[in-house]
């Protein structure tokens, strides 16, 4: 796999580096030693999928606030996605600063979210499937959520009028 640093410090994007022959390709997505090897958390315990009927169908942005903070590897298996990751992390110099990626089943590109980050995106296709591998159970109680608009942050997404739970639109601002 190919690891690249995105401007998020200890967030990257992941390029299968693909084995092909007439049959088709071969890819690792995933491997213990080489994200050990990138400091990142190769501890994954749980994987979940979301499947989304229509383009413009927005999740997000959510994380786990501490002890159960989790970091994820995101994957669009069909269709595409705008995939937006938000640093959270007070220490961090890149604290409010967001950075999102095309994933799409075509180009086969992953992001390694880490802990202390929200994750979210929008649907760009129908019938999109992601795949997300998680480190850290999903605990309902440390379940958080900051909103997709919070002026705080200005994340530019690309279709407007989303379709989006009252979950998502109700999490609190930033600021508050």
């Amino acid at each position: 796999m190919k690891f690249t640093e995105t401007a998020l410090k200890g967030a990257f994007v992941l390029d299968p580096e693909m084995i092909e022959d007439d049959r088709g390709f071969f890819a690792r997505t995933f491997c213990r030693k080489e994200f050990a090897a990138y400091n990142l958390n190769p501890d994954l315990v749980q994987c979940s999928i979301s499947f989304n009927r229509q383009p413009g169908t927005l999740r997000g942005m959510h994380y786990q606030s501490a002890p159960h903070a989790e970091a994820k590897l995101i994957r669009c298996t069909r269709g595409a996605i705008y995939d937006v990751i938000l640093d959270l992390r007070s220490h961090s110099p890149t604290f409010r600063r967001w950075v999102a990626v095309h994933l799409s089943a075509e180009n086969r590109q992953m992001v390694y979210v880490p802990e202390g980050f929200a994750h979210g995106f929008q649907t760009l296709e129908d019938e999109t499937e992601v795949s997300y591998y998680i480190s850290e159970f999903y605990s309902p109680e440390h379940a958080r959520g900051v909103r997709w608009n919070d002026p705080a942050f200005a994340i530019g997404w690309p279709i407007a009028n989303p379709v989006i739970s009252v979950r998502d639109q109700t999490h609190p601002e930033f600021a508050s």
